[in-house]
């Protein structure tokens, strides 16, 4: 009774609408603002998220409702009982639907638009139809059952159950504060009652059928979401059995138990959302050693396993330990995995689209739980990187892997495309997780604290919300950001107590100043950080900051042996690469960059996104032809030219083409 209860007052307030509500969490340094808040008005983002509105979010919804193309929903309505037929598709099908109702949702917070409630509403009802009576729910189990009768249920080791329940619980959240209803999070609260019954019971051995765990932060949304102190239980128990049992792998992370892992091993996908989970479970229960873990987990994989771009998950294929174990018996194979330190290739890095974002989810509950700013860095340079990769510049065509590098001549064809096709039909799980993350990021843009406001992200919006201590605050932000580094903040209505505005300064500047009014504001403005500024604002307060934004070439540590004199080129948070169509008649491969190089700053449209290139000299080495070559004397022949860098996440938008972010350097 008394979770009914509490569920009606859930639905009668429906007050805390934040992406991720840490607004309660007792060791979450910074909190989330209401989904609504921001408004996207010019510049990068506000084009991103308008082409989620008009392109990504209804083209991922006609895919997932399409069963000449999906199936997913078609399962739910042959699970329901609606139709006849078999399961299609992945076994993960049912989160790839929920994470593109989660899409729909966040669309509809910011739109209003009542056509997307309606759709949501259609569909909510055969999910809720396809749910067995004690909460599991799964359709591939659930078709099989209708015909069997057997109720079969984490058989399989590689059962993605867990992670499809995971974002049914997140969707469940969103959806309820976006629309007031508790619908689809009735669904998601019945799943969440079974897998804390089942996890009561179940021997680890049959409780580690649970990959990809997602039901991480999920289960922990859910305890914000109800306040129902099972769940919290739940959270606690799935990080506590994780690892005990004989036989666990590296591919799953559950090898050893959990607080003895030193080292980010195996599957990146699954390891980003496992740290993203405990990162949510410390923001609620302090506990240290979840957060010795973390740090060892994210210096790990800033310090030795991460792409330039951002990127994680290095390897197709990758074995553990790799190359130091006497007995060959220990040997695991691990898939889509970080691989060694420094193992960093580039024409086959995997580097999947889900596991960067899973990089961004990571360092956001990072960022919440410290208030550090080298998590917002992180989280900047993989959204803008090697998260915007996966998906064109359209919306509407998609990459699993994100390369740092494209040859037409290998000679061998890796398992995922690397043109951006419209639907990935082996694993599709990446389109509908990157379609909601762009229209999420506003959610990302700012935090709030006892201290005032933060500015985690920067972009033209306008920003209505209210702070810890009840204060509303209006502002509006220009800027042409991540191209120009000038930023303006004008504050459009404000109480009159004290609080500060906390700017972030990215690691990639220097010198960066701050002016209010006009005047230079007396403050530390230190690269990575937050600058501070505290006092009695005004409205029509203008604070203008400016961070110095200069191409700078970029070398790797020497143990990264693809990168060994070779240097990449980034520009404020923007990764650049050389694409063959800005080279007709030459090879890519072929250009060396001088290290007394300047690029200049020039304007370039790519299939209707405005954005900036860098133009400079190379020098152009020849012959072209290596086939059938494997060594051959050097010759001492170059011509210089100029070439066109763009930017890394616009490759592939102009055709089909060759690229490369590392190029070699001539000192």
């Amino acid at each position: 009774m008394v979770c009914v209860a509490l569920f009606l007052t859930l639905s009668a307030k429906a007050q805390d609408k934040a992406l991720v509500n840490t607004s309660n969490s007792p060791y979450a340094k910074l909190h989330s603002i209401n989904m609504t808040d921001v408004t996207w008005t010019k510049g990068f983002w506000a084009d991103r998220f308008k082409v989620a509105t008009e392109t990504m979010v209804p083209n991922m919804w006609a895919i997932y409702n399409d069963p000449k193309i999906s199936h997913a929903f078609e399962n739910f309505k042959i699970a329901a009982g609606l139709d006849t037929g078999s399961h299609a598709g992945p076994s993960f099908h049912d989160g790839d639907y929920y994470k593109t109702l989660e899409a729909v949702a966040v669309l509809y917070a910011s739109t209003k638009n009542p056509k997307l409630n309606e759709m949501m509403d259609k569909a909510i009802v055969v999910i809720g139809k396809s749910q067995r009576d004690d909460g599991y729910i799964y359709t591939k189990a659930m078709i099989e059952q209708r015909k069997t009768g057997s109720k079969n249920q984490f058989q399989d080791r590689l059962s993605f159950e867990s992670y499809n329940i995971g974002h049914l619980m997140t969707a469940g959240c969103i959806h309820y504060r976006a629309t007031g209803k508790t619908t689809l999070l009735n669904i998601a609260k019945k799943a969440t009652d079974y897998l804390y019954n089942f996890y009561k019971s179940a021997s680890p051995t049959l409780a580690r059928n649970a990959i990809c765990p997602s039901h991480y932060m999920g289960v922990v949304e859910m305890y914000r979401t109800t306040k129902d102190p099972r769940y919290l239980e739940l959270a606690q128990h799935l990080i506590a059995i994780k690892g005990k049992i004989d036989d666990g792998t590296d591919d799953n992370q559950d090898r050893i138990p959990f607080l003895q892992q030193t080292k980010a091993m195996g599957h990146a996908v699954r390891a980003n959302y496992l740290y993203a989970g405990v990162a949510d479970l410390y923001a609620e229960t302090g506990k240290d050693s979840l957060l010795n873990t973390l740090n060892l987990m994210w210096d790990d994989v800033n310090q030795h396993k991460m792409y330039i771009t951002g990127g994680c998950g290095s390897l197709y294929d990758g074995t553990s330990p790799d190359g130091t174990s006497y007995n060959p018996t220990d040997v695991q194979k691990i898939h889509q995995a970080f691989g060694r330190d420094f193992q960093l290739p580039n024409f086959t890095a995997h580097n999947e689209t889900c596991a960067n974002i899973g990089n961004v989810l990571w360092n956001w509950r990072m960022l919440q739980i410290t208030g550090d700013a080298k998590y917002a860095d992180v989280m900047e340079l993989a959204l803008h990187n090697s998260v915007l990769s996966g998906i064109s510049l359209d919306g509407k065509n998609f990459l699993y892997t994100n390369p740092l590098a494209q040859s037409d001549d290998l000679p061998f064809k890796q398992r995922w495309s690397k043109d951006r096709v419209p639907y990935i039909a082996l694993s599709n799980c990446c389109p509908p997780n990157v379609v909601r993350t762009i229209a999420e990021v506003s959610d990302y843009a700012y935090s709030t604290s006892d201290k005032g406001l933060w500015f985690n992200l920067y972009g033209g919006n306008n920003l209505n919300t209210t702070l810890t201590n009840g204060q509303k605050i209006s502002l509006s932000q220009e800027t042409n950001y991540p191209w120009d580094g000038k930023i303006k903040i004008s504050i459009k209505e404000i109480g009159n107590k004290a609080y500060s505005l906390f700017l972030r300064i990215p690691s990639w500047t220097h010198n960066a100043q701050i002016t209010i009014n006009g005047k230079t504001e007396n403050v530390k403005a230190i690269s990575g950080t937050y600058a501070e500024i505290s006092r009695v604002w005004k409205n029509g307060d203008v604070i203008e900051l400016n961070l110095p934004m200069d191409a700078t070439l970029i070398e790797a540590n020497p143990l990264v042996e693809e990168n060994r004199n070779q240097v990449a080129v980034k520009r404020g948070p923007i990764v650049y690469c050389l694409e063959s169509t800005d080279l007709p008649g030459k090879s890519i491969f072929n250009a060396f960059i001088p290290a007394s190089t300047k690029f200049e700053v020039k304007p370039i449209n790519i299939d209707g996104a405005a954005m900036m290139s860098l133009v400079g000299n190379a020098k152009m080495v020849g012959p072209n032809n290596w086939k059938n070559v494997l060594y051959r004397p050097i010759e001492d022949k170059n011509t210089t030219t100029e070439i066109k860098l763009v930017p890394y996440f616009a490759w592939g938008n102009r055709g089909h083409s060759e690229m490369s972010v590392w190029l070699p350097v001539s000192r």
